[in-house]
C-alpha cells in the first residue's frame, strides 16, 4: 500500500481507493460516506487536508461515486458492503484500523465491528443512522416539516394521510421538496450549504438510489439496534443539535447501547458538523485517536 489511487477489483466491483500518509505510520484511518449511495468528493477536500498528520485511506462503496456498479441492480445489501470492506483491508494489508463513518457511514462502520471485531481499533460516528428503524424515517419527515415553506407542509400533511407504509410517504417526500428545503434540513448555515452544492456540481457524481432501494428491501436481521450492545470499540459520537436527518434521539439510542461510547453535541451543526464546524470536528476527531 503506498500513496495514490487505486482502481482495485473487489469481490468483482471496481471499487475507487485512495490513500494518504502512509509515511505518518499511524494505524489507517477508513473514511466510510454515507447516503447511501453518496460519495467522499467533498469530505475529501474540506476535512481530508487537515488529517495530514493520520495514515487516511478513503473508499468509495460499491455503486457510488468514482466505484463501479454491481451486475445486479439489487446487489447492495448489508452483506455485500460488509464483504467489500473485508476484502478492502486485506488489500491494504493493515493487522487493525480506525473507522471514521458519517450519517449512513456511521452506521456502516458499527456494521463493520460487528463483523470484524478483531480489524477495528476506535470508530467515530457523525450523525448516524438506523436506515432500519422506522423511528429514522419519522425524524426526517418531522424535520422537513419544521423547516418547509406552508405549500409544502400541507402537501407533506396529505401524503402522511395516506394509508401507504412509512417507506412510501418517506420516498413520496422526497420527490416533492425543492434543494432549498433540502439544505435548510441539511444545515444551518446556508452559505456552507452553498459551498457543499458546488462540490456536489463540480465532482459531477450522482446517487442512483440503487443502494437505498436495495438495503429497503433486503433489511439486515436482527437490526443493527439490537446488535449495539455486541459492540465494544472505544466510539466517539459525533451530533449537530440541529441534526434534523438522522436527528439526536438515533445518535442517543446507539450512544445509549454501546458499551465504550463518549457522545458530543455540536451546537453550531446540523447534519454534517465536519462541515459547518471544521476545525472544531477535526480537533475532536485527532485527539480521540491520539488518546
Amino acid at each position: 500500500m503506498e500513496n495514490g489511487e487505486y482502481q482495485i477489483d473487489i469481490n468483482g466491483v471496481i471499487h475507487w481507493i485512495k490513500v494518504e500518509g502512509k509515511e505518518n505510520n499511524t494505524i489507517p484511518l477508513v473514511i466510510i460516506h454515507g447516503g447511501p449511495g453518496g460519495n467522499l468528493y467533498t469530505f475529501e477536500r474540506t476535512v481530508g487536508p487537515f488529517l495530514q498528520d493520520r495514515t487516511v485511506i478513503y473508499y468509495e462503496q460499491r455503486g457510488c461515486g468514482r466505484s463501479g456498479k454491481s451486475i445486479a441492480e439489487n446487489a447492495y445489501t448489508i452483506n455485500e458492503l460488509v464483504g467489500d470492506f473485508c476484502k478492502i483491508i486485506q488489500w491494504t494489508e493493515s493487522e487493525k484500523v480506525d473507522l471514521l463513518g458519517y450519517s449512513f457511514g456511521g452506521e456502516l462502520a458499527l456494521e463493520f465491528a460487528f463483523a470484524f471485531p478483531e480489524l477495528i481499533n476506535k470508530i467515530i460516528l457523525s450523525g448516524p443512522s438506523l436506515i432500519n428503524l422506522k423511528t429514522q424515517y419519522m425524524i426526517q419527515i418531522s424535520g422537513f416539516l419544521s423547516i418547509a415553506e406552508q405549500t409544502l407542509v400541507t402537501k407533506i400533511d396529505e401524503i402522511l394521510q395516506e394509508n401507504t407504509p412509512i417507506e412510501s410517504k418517506y420516498s413520496q417526500i422526497w420527490e416533492i421538496v425543492d434543494e432549498e428545503t433540502i439544505d435548510r434540513l441539511l444545515f444551518v448555515n446556508q452559505d456552507v450549504a452553498k459551498k457543499f452544492r458546488q462540490f456536489i456540481q463540480e465532482s459531477n457524481l450522482h446517487n442512483t438510489g440503487l443502494m437505498l432501494a436495495a438495503l429497503q428491501e433486503n433489511p439486515v436481521t436482527p437490526p443493527l439496534y439490537e446488535r449495539l450492545n455486541d459492540i465494544h470499540h472505544k466510539t466517539l459520537i459525533i451530533t449537530g443539535v440541529y441534526d434534523r436527518n438522522t436527528g439526536i434521539p438515533i445518535s442517543n439510542l446507539i450512544n445509549r447501547n454501546l458499551s465504550n461510547s463518549e457522545w458530543i453535541l455540536f451546537n453550531k451543526s446540523a447534519h454534517f458538523p465536519d462541515l459547518e464546524e471544521t476545525e472544531k470536528f477535526v480537533s475532536e476527531v485527532l485527539d480521540f485517536l491520539k488518546a
